[in-house]
């Protein structure tokens, strides 16, 4: 008897799971797994709070519906609400396990977790597959470790390799062994309820993506990608990306279906050049592990910014001088959701205009974004800081000419009360002095 463990992460899905199929042929008893990671629901060095609401019922939404499909199959999901580390220390004391399924998370956290767990249990077969990513490490025509340095390299060395067609969903999995342990617990198996914006899940996720190519939105994708608001002004891809409840794969087998039946053109190009900068920032992150958090990237270059605790706020809870950064923030605090667009205006704003440290705009998008990916939002917040891929040395808008060109009659930012905000920045000093008003 081979007793198998399917540890599930940021992939919450059982369609185009090579994970399942390799398990179902491999093992006779299978047991499926999500252990939480508590420090993301603790405050951060980077004065954030931990996991937003939002981003809390979204992950919810997913392994409810996880449950849902493993259910189906005769499976049962189970949750660990220790890090993975000492859930699967448990799981593995308790049981007999020899083979370990995972798909290869670029963070260096999980990464380190996962290089601990293969350490201590020697005989214990770690099997991983590439189901975060479009490629295979084997298919680059590089080495990891001669990843290109700016995401054009990049994409001209990999848009015309093959991409690997989307499994479908299995029919049938091993069964579960009986676990009685209080420290790990079946999760409840409850109704799907649906939200008014985004609700996580891979029924959820294949919906959007069905309705999205049934209309002809992808066709004028670039010329309207970036617009600040409106549902149908990009393809809002990118939460079940992030949760992995859809994959890469499965959108461009879409995308491919798409433009036979419709037509190529730039802007569907463009979706799939969206999916290449998700991409390199996989392989980014994977590359450069830690330094992924560092103020100076991975190349140690010249950091700006020191910690204002009274402009993180501010920024934070839209309250600057800057209407456009204010709606910008405030759309995201309240769904959990922001545009390219904002993201690229409200991280210049923090780092340029308010002189704060990129890594706290980054932590505070970690905590509020439903689609926290670790690669694309670490990595993009380096882009603009000037500290990580941009070839130019950094992102500095000009927030004026930013409000003309995407909000020329102020309609985003009356939306969302931009408008409103404190005539002061700065209350105190550096060394919180107060200010005197003039």
């Amino acid at each position: 008897m081979k007793m198998g463990l399917i540890w599930f992460g940021d992939d919450l899905r059982c369609s185009d799971q090579k994970l399942l199929w390799r398990a179902a042929q491999e093992v006779d008893q299978l047991v499926c797994i999500f252990c939480d990671q508590p420090h993301q629901h603790r405050p951060s060095r980077y004065a954030t709070q931990g996991m937003s609401n939002r981003r809390k019922q979204f992950l919810n939404d997913g392994l409810d519906e996880l449950a849902r499909e493993l259910n189906s199959l005769g499976q049962t999901l189970y949750v660990s609400p220790h890090e993975a580390v000492i859930g699967l220390t448990l799981l593995f004391d308790e049981l007999p396990i020899s083979h370990v399924y995972r798909n290869r998370h670029p963070g260096f956290d999980e990464q380190q977790t996962l290089t601990t767990l293969a350490k201590r249990y020697p005989d214990v077969h770690f099997h991983l597959e590439a189901g975060l990513s479009l490629f295979d490490e084997s298919q680059l025509p590089f080495s990891l470790s001669e990843l290109p340095s700016s995401f054009s390299k990049f994409r001209r060395l990999v848009e015309e390799l093959s991409i690997e067609s989307p499994l479908p969903e299995i029919d049938e999995l091993p069964p579960a062994p009986a676990i009685d342990m209080q420290a790990i617990q079946p999760w409840p198996l409850r109704p799907r309820v649906e939200h008014a914006s985004f609700t996580g899940g891979e029924f959820s996720a294949l919906s959007h993506l069905s309705d999205y190519f049934a209309t002809d939105l992808a066709s004028h994708y670039k010329a309207t990608r970036n617009a600040l608001d409106g549902w149908e002004n990009s393809t809002k891809f990118s939460p079940w990306l992030a949760q992995g409840s859809l994959s890469a794969r499965q959108i461009k087998a879409c995308l491919d279906v798409y433009e036979r039946d419709h037509g190529a053109n730039e802007s569907t190009y463009w979706i799939f050049f969206e999916l290449l900068w998700r991409e390199y920032f996989h392989w980014y992150a994977r590359l450069h592990g830690k330094h992924l958090f560092s103020a100076g990237g991975p190349f140690n270059r010249p950091s700006k910014g020191s910690f204002y605790a009274e402009r993180f706020r501010k920024w934070s809870q839209g309250n600057t001088p800057y209407p456009l950064v204010n709606a910008c923030m405030k759309q995201l605090n309240e769904t959990g959701y922001l545009s390219n667009r904002g993201r690229q205006i409200a991280a210049s704003c923090l780092i340029h205009e308010l002189g704060v440290d990129w890594r706290y705009g980054a932590a505070y998008f970690e905590q509020q974004l439903i689609d926290y990916d670790v690669g694309s939002n670490w990595g993009n917040w380096q882009y603009i800081a000037g500290v990580g891929a941009d070839p130019r040395g950094g992102r500095h808008f000009n927030l004026e000419k930013q409000a003309q060109l995407y909000d020329p009659e102020s309609r985003f930012i009356e939306k969302w009360g931009g408008h409103t905000f404190d005539d002061r920045l700065d209350s105190v000093d550096a060394a919180d002095w107060p200010i005197l008003p003039r």
